[in-house]
């Protein structure tokens, strides 16, 4: 996973946090885009206009799975990036 990550991230991705207002306030990655799950279907106009690829997370990878489904049903690519925190680490790197 955290190879694919690093990819992705090669790849100037898009960091999609998909946690709710309250998750995101108690911490969350600088450069994400911030888009609560259940908006995500309203959103997508917007999630394709970005042109890029995009890693979802969230608090434990569930919701981001959710998310990355949706997504590439969507024809987006996507990768689920699990915790968030997951993912912040390889942006230290």
């Amino acid at each position: 996973m955290s190879d694919e990550i690093k990819d992705y991230l090669g790849k100037d991705a898009i960091i999609l946090d998909v946690r709710t207002q309250m998750e995101w306030d108690e911490g969350h990655i600088p450069s994400a885009k911030h888009i609560v799950l259940n908006l995500i279907p309203t959103e997508i106009d917007q999630i394709k206009a970005w042109e890029k690829p995009i890693i979802t997370v969230c608090r434990s990878g569930g919701r981001s799975g959710q998310a990355t489904q949706f997504l590439k049903q969507n024809g987006l690519d996507v990768i689920n990036g699990g915790p968030w925190q997951n993912v912040a680490q390889h942006l230290e790197d």
